[in-house]
């Protein structure tokens, strides 16, 4: 066992160095100039230039970006938990014909991913008349994020002892009151877990977008950066510092609360 630490913990830091050296790469870069990456390409910036970090934080169209990235995060966020929890909760506490039927077709949708459905999802939208408009990315992504949030949420409920709920029946504490006193409290790090992913999902999420927005007004972040680099396309440091600072956000939210994402996903397991 002492042998395979060592081999283990190399392999580990090799992984580690895979997945982190792009983003390394990336932030360092916009530091540079296009004539220092043409010239050494995985170099280090000498001098360090701060102009193509600061045109992109002046700049209207970036914080535009920001804004409608930050909206469709935060209302799918609410949406996937507010609709993910009641829908859990029925799952778990109560019982009912076709019960398992509607957890197996939720568990289904982790399956169907939104490739399949971007055609016809998009004529719902257009018929809906919410092309172009930040509501027409919020709700397939709400739906599209309910099935995990079920699945990480029904073990949660169902976790919780049955005593609990018949003693605050005897307090006469109703079916509502229980949902509310009892046990949005006790499944706070599921909700916690799943409002992490749903956050981080939408934030990156590019496809939907792609198909629904056409304006840049309504542009999220990763359109902008496709859009900034068609844009700017001999301009390598400065696409480079415009990627970089779209995933900030997202990389920092992610470090901030990885420990609740873990937690979060142990306790559906072992309930």
């Amino acid at each position: 066992m002492g042998t395979r630490t060592p081999a283990v913990y190399a392999a580990a830091l090799a992984l580690i160095g895979l997945m982190l050296g792009p983003v390394v790469y990336i932030i360092i870069g916009g530091f540079r100039t296009n004539s220092q990456i043409t010239t050494d390409p995985a170099g280090l910036p000498d001098p360090w230039e701060l102009g193509n970090y600061t045109g992109v934080l002046t700049s209207d169209t970036f914080w535009r970006q920001v804004g409608n990235s930050a909206v469709v995060a935060a209302a799918t966020t609410i949406g996937v938990v507010t609709l993910g929890v009641m829908a859990s909760y029925v799952l778990a506490r109560y019982r009912f014909r076709g019960r398992g039927a509607m957890y197996a077709l939720f568990a289904a949708g982790l399956m169907f991913p939104a490739t399949v459905a971007i055609t016809p999802l998009y004529i719902l939208i257009k018929n809906l008349g919410l092309v172009n408009t930040l509501p027409g990315v919020i709700l397939p992504q709400i739906a599209f994020g309910l099935p995990t949030t079920i699945i990480i949420l029904v073990p949660f409920l169902r976790a919780i002892p049955k005593e609990i709920e018949e003693a605050a029946a005897i307090d006469r504490c109703g079916r509502l009151g229980f949902f509310w006193r009892m046990v949005l409290p006790l499944s706070v790090p599921g909700l916690i877990t799943t409002g992490i992913l749903a956050f981080i999902g939408s934030w990156n999420s590019y496809l939907l977008p792609l198909f629904i927005l056409n304006d840049q007004d309504s542009f999220t972040l990763p359109l902008g950066v496709q859009a900034f680099s068609s844009v700017y396309s001999v301009d390598t440091a400065k696409v480079l510092a415009f990627t970089s600072l779209s995933m900030i956000p997202a990389l920092l939210f992610f470090s901030l609360f990885e420990r609740r994402i873990v937690g979060g996903l142990t306790g559906a397991v072992k309930g």
